[in-house]
């Protein structure tokens, strides 16, 4: 890897874990010395952060990691929901057999089992891949570069809402329907259970960072 590449891999993990907090601000230098390296491959990784819309890179006065707003899920939700629900839709009609979903099925048994052992973590990471699946299915590049950078945002706000929400029972629920229209090259099915699955994970994510946000912390 490059110094870039690693000044990039190295800033989104601390952006993930909260270890750069949301609002938080940082200088370049402070960072390239967290680091162990020049300021310069630092200042690009960030440019490329703020491209993602995870940063804002400020002249003179440094990087400004994003908050996380009830009003941007509200924006991201409005286009990720229609994007992943055409995949799904794209997917279904695909004809794919068994063996060309098993990542699919595997994603959600890994979700299921993460439940049964109460391991929000573990259940967040499996829902991540289920939805990267899901999209690749799809067989549409350009819309899943699109998504990519968007659950990236969504990616954010989980982290800080993950052990404040309810249990995904019906999360996982409605990935089995999804799997079972998929399989049966159900488009419309599909289409409709995945589009109202990312409504409701966009009402429950917003109804948490409101919350989070009036209680002022």
């Amino acid at each position: 890897m490059s110094n870039v590449d690693r000044a990039l891999s190295a800033l989104r993990d601390m952006i993930f874990s909260g270890q750069l907090a949301p609002g938080s601000d940082h200088l370049e230098t402070e960072l390239a010395a967290q680091l162990g390296m020049s300021r310069t491959p630092v200042r690009e990784a960030a440019l490329m952060l703020q491209a993602q819309g995870l940063v804002d890179v400020r002249p003179r006065r440094g990087i400004r990691v994003r908050p996380v707003s009830a009003q941007d899920m509200r924006d991201i939700y409005d286009i990720l929901t229609e994007l992943e629900s055409l995949a799904a839709a794209r997917a279904a009609e695909a004809g794919y057999c068994a063996a060309e979903l098993a990542t699919l099925a595997k994603s959600i048994a890994d979700m299921d089992a993460a439940l049964e052992a109460d391991d929000l973590r573990a259940w967040a990471q499996a829902d991540d891949r289920f939805h990267r699946e899901l999209v690749r299915l799809g067989g549409n590049a350009r819309l899943a570069m699109i998504v990519a950078v968007m659950r990236d945002q969504v990616r954010r706000a989980r982290a800080t809402t993950l052990f404040m929400r309810p249990k995904p029972s019906k999360s996982n629920t409605d990935h089995h329907t999804v799997y079972q229209a998929i399989a049966a090259q159900d488009s419309a099915r599909a289409h409709a259970t995945h589009h109202a699955h990312r409504r409701a994970a966009c009402k429950m994510l917003v109804d948490l960072l409101e919350k989070h946000q009036f209680h002022g912390l």
